[in-house]
């Protein structure tokens, strides 16, 4: 149990005249028949009691979550309990522990299944997004749908995960390759979007939210268009899901996938989601066992989708780490954290913008998860990640996994601070000072 779910536990139990109901970090409460709803600000003190990592003596001053969050209480708990009380596989053995673990391992895909606003039998469990990328380009090279000469698209925002199984995907297929460019502030140039996707355009392939500049970007907009010509439409959620409200219908997205190390849940697991009537069409890249009815000398047959999809023996602590990471979340909100980040990256680059020689490449606030990525001109990025560092603010210096994109904006690397539920103004404070004391020893130098 989360400090803030226990301190609701307390405020109920202290104020009887009050009903208390925890939703999205509001008190639900009840009086005399009259139901309302007050909005409460997020106690950021509360939420860094969560993680353990935060409380230890001389931690630093975490603006790396981009990179990979950190983990709450809660989640390595479930994982813990796992490991201890019920280790097993999941759907073979018929004892005790081995039908906890499947039960377990099942509840999470109905838990992601409705983060997303997905079906059950639409979630997959991967590696991670990248594993979710790779698999999916291979599925799709084993299906009929994408002959020499088709077109997919992408965007110049791709982060490595999609872009190069995209380029490799492209190759062995020889399929011609189209970029969505940048148009202002950041943003995706919307109106060359609408021309790049034609009646040759098989695939479109688009992050929901840049892990360099932060930026939202409008997938419901551009899958109209794909939609129109009869294309699909593969989003990378991954700096996106636990950090802003994703909903899969909303966004009309044929597939989507996304890591559970961004948003509070372990390294190695990640989800693909698939619809229903898209993943029929695929055969599985991945063999192996759990995926099959029969086997025969020569030749088998597949089980059941999504499982089918599943072969070997899954991250099971993971998955259930990630169902604990998310039911974590939706107690204290999406749109909460979504407020939050939005409010402290305003901050983070009002303070930026006050020290000369600073240059950002980010969103504005609004349309931005929370990252805000920048140069100075008298310091090199990875020079500055090092100044930081060792003074106790770890954020992250280079290209991010982005290089085209870096390529594009004409700059061979930036230092990227990444805000999440857990960043407070003293932690931006501190990032500012240290700003300012890079730029000092190497005016200097």
């Amino acid at each position: 149990m989360s400090q803030f779910e226990k301190r609701v536990i307390a405020a109920e139990r202290s104020n009887p005249r009050f009903s208390f109901k925890i939703k999205s970090l509001c008190y639900s409460i009840k009086i005399k028949n009259c139901k309302f709803q007050i909005r409460i600000n997020m106690d950021i003190d509360i939420i860094r009691k969560d993680f353990s990592i935060l409380q230890k003596e001389g931690s630093s001053v975490y603006l790396d979550s981009a990179a990979t969050s950190l983990t709450p209480e809660p989640v390595l708990k479930a994982m813990d309990e796992y490991y201890r009380t019920y280790r097993a596989n999941i759907h073979r053995g018929l004892y005790r522990e081995a039908e906890k673990a499947s039960v377990e391992y099942e509840a999470t895909r109905r838990v992601i299944a409705n983060f997303i606003g997905a079906d059950s039998d639409e979630i997959i469990f991967t590696a991670g997004a990248t594993g979710s990328s790779n698999m999916l380009m291979y599925a799709f090279e084993l299906t009929d749908t994408f002959s020499e000469g088709d077109e997919v698209v992408t965007t110049i925002m791709e982060h490595n995960a999609v872009l190069l199984p995209l380029q490799a995907f492209a190759k062995r297929k020889k399929l011609n390759l189209r970029y969505i460019e940048l148009g202002e502030c950041f943003e995706l140039d919307y109106d060359q979007a609408e021309k790049c996707i034609t009646e040759k355009t098989k695939l479109v392939a688009l992050t929901l939210a840049s892990n360099v500049l932060g930026t939202i970007n409008d997938v419901t907009r551009v899958a109209r268009r794909a939609h129109e010509v009869g294309a699909l439409v593969l989003v990378d959620a991954t700096a996106a899901v636990g950090h802003v409200p994703v909903d899969v219908k909303q966004l009309d997205a044929d597939f989507l996938f996304f890591s559970g190390h961004k948003m509070c849940g372990p390294t190695g697991v990640g989800v693909l989601y698939g619809k229903k009537s898209e993943l029929a069409k695929l055969t599985p890249s991945y063999l192996g066992g759990g995926i099959i009815e029969e086997v025969t000398r020569t030749d088998y047959v597949l089980g059941e989708q999504p499982w089918s999809f599943e072969a070997g023996t899954p991250n099971i602590a993971g998955v259930i780490g990630l169902k604990k990471a998310v039911e974590y979340l939706e107690t204290i909100g999406v749109e909460n954290i979504q407020t939050h980040c939005h409010e402290t990256l305003a901050y983070t680059q009002q303070e930026l913008k006050k020290i000369e020689g600073v240059k950002i490449f980010s969103s504005d606030p609004v349309h931005n998860i929370g990252i805000v990525s920048f140069t100075l001109a008298t310091v090199h990025p990875h020079d500055m990640a090092e100044i930081l560092g060792k003074n106790g603010v770890a954020v992250r210096a280079g290209h991010h996994c982005a290089v085209p994109l870096h390529t594009e904006l004409c700059i061979p690397a930036t230092t990227r601070a990444s805000i999440y539920l857990y960043t407070t103004k003293d932690d931006v404070d501190a990032l500012i000072e240290s700003v300012k004391e890079a730029q000092r020893i190497f005016a200097q130098a």
